[in-house]
């Protein structure tokens, strides 16, 4: 765990205020899925909530349905994937390899949106903690805004888990890259469920930058509606889609052989799915199954759903803790990706959830754990999801206090939502 150091008498609260003039310039790169984007734009919905006038440059793919990132002005790169799971080889339009003429094309675009928004603070998603692929751009970025005067701050928006090589000098890297460039590293978790540390090792070494905001929840409301429509289903989901087939596979499998085969299962199989894949599940679908693409309202299904079935992302985490779901998940866990697996892990040992291991995936163990779910009631569990407002509030008072200089060390409590000065007494 870290230390966060000795704590002032006195905490300091962030204050609200009516009005900011105040400009914020998001990056964001998405990859694969889509929970990425959508953390960036719930938190750039609640920057407009506070007043701060946001211009959101995403890099990746559009996510499926209406943006919801309020007033914020959207600014779409020429789109960059993963290819596949492997996350080895990047394409862009076309599917077509991407090259320096794709690069500089981005690159420009970027510093051309930098330079006419002029943003009092430059939130970055992610970097320097991944997207090391995309520092022909961020890196410009970077240094556009520390030759500017004033400065713009410099910020790093995360998740609550991050995916680092177990590697020396890449955490070196990482860390001289924060304490050079970054004012801050928002974490968007719960420091009382899952720390930084748990995830990078180095986390100590830049423990002065860290700013635990809590969670990112869905700010849409739990309530309304028809509260009987699909009502009592069994909830198959694999966030974006793009490594869902083989979960989506299993699950059909496991209802074909009897698996709660007397209630109606709904399989939502991503934007992302290969259309071919969808082909196939959409040829071979037994009475009582339904398989779509997409819904909107997916946290409210949760409310409502007899169980769910899932993969163990961010976004689907934080929406089934929210409507207290019976729920078993099965976390991506390819190439070296651990992200999901930590996340399930912590809160299958809580009692919360049942998991089932990828690699042992099979449609009698992932049976079997639908009846352990739907036999209990998930243990009580409670994390701080107010993340995305405050972040905006602590992001728009480090615009309106810049003159007075950034304190040396913040770290929330997650639970309290004090943002408290760790710096030591003078």
């Amino acid at each position: 765990m870290l230390d966060p150091g000795p704590v002032r008498s006195r905490p300091r609260q962030f204050r609200a205020y009516a009005i900011v003039n105040g400009t914020v310039l998001f990056y964001v790169q998405h990859l694969l899925g889509i929970g990425h984007a959508r953390r960036s734009f719930r938190l750039a919905g609640a920057l407009g909530r506070e007043g701060v006038e946001v211009t959101l440059v995403s890099g990746g793919e559009p996510p499926p349905g209406p943006i919801c990132a309020g007033s914020a002005r959207i600014v779409q790169l020429a789109p960059i994937r993963a290819r596949d799971a492997t996350f080895k080889e990047l394409v862009g339009p076309g599917d077509q390899p991407i090259d320096d003429e794709l690069r500089k094309a981005r690159r420009e675009t970027l510093l051309a949106t930098f330079a006419s928004a002029r943003p009092d603070a430059v939130v970055i998603e992610a970097f320097p903690f991944g997207r090391r692929a995309f520092r022909f751009e961020i890196e410009p970025l970077i240094e556009a805004a520390r030759s500017r005067s004033p400065r713009p701050r410099i910020v790093c928006s995360v998740r609550d888990i991050v995916v680092v090589p177990d590697d020396a000098s890449r955490h070196r890297e990482i860390v001289d890259r924060v304490r050079a460039d970054f004012d801050f590293v928002l974490v968007h978790g719960d420091p009382a469920f899952i720390r930084l540390d748990a995830s990078f090792s180095a986390a100590a070494a830049i423990a002065d930058r860290l700013i635990y905001t809590g969670y990112i929840g869905d700010p849409a409301p739990m309530d309304g509606g028809d509260e009987t429509a699909e009502a009592d289903e069994v909830l198959v989901s694999v966030g974006g889609g793009a490594v869902g087939g083989a979960l989506l596979s299993t699950a059909l499998e496991a209802r074909r052989g009897g698996c709660l085969a007397g209630l109606n299962w709904r399989l939502l199989a991503g934007p992302n799915l290969p259309e071919h894949t969808f082909e196939t599940l959409a040829g071979v679908l037994p009475e009582g199954v339904v398989l779509e693409r997409y819904r909107r309202e997916f946290p409210r299904m949760l409310q409502r759903c007899h169980v769910s079935v899932s993969q163990a992302g961010y976004n689907t985490v934080l929406d089934i803790l929210a409507a207290r779901a019976r729920a078993v998940v099965v976390p991506f866990s390819s190439e070296r990706e651990t992200e999901q697996r930590l996340r399930a892990e912590r809160l299958a040992a809580s009692g919360v959830l049942e998991l089932v291991p990828e690699a042992r995936l099979s449609p009698v163990r992932l049976g079997r754990a639908i009846e352990r779910a739907v036999g209990r009631e998930p243990a009580p569990f409670t994390v701080d999801m107010d993340g995305a407002s405050r972040s905006a509030r602590l992001i728009a008072d480090l615009i309106r206090n810049a003159e007075f200089g950034a304190p040396s060390g913040i770290v929330s409590s997650g639970l309290d939502g004090l943002i408290e000065d760790t710096s030591p007494a003078a």
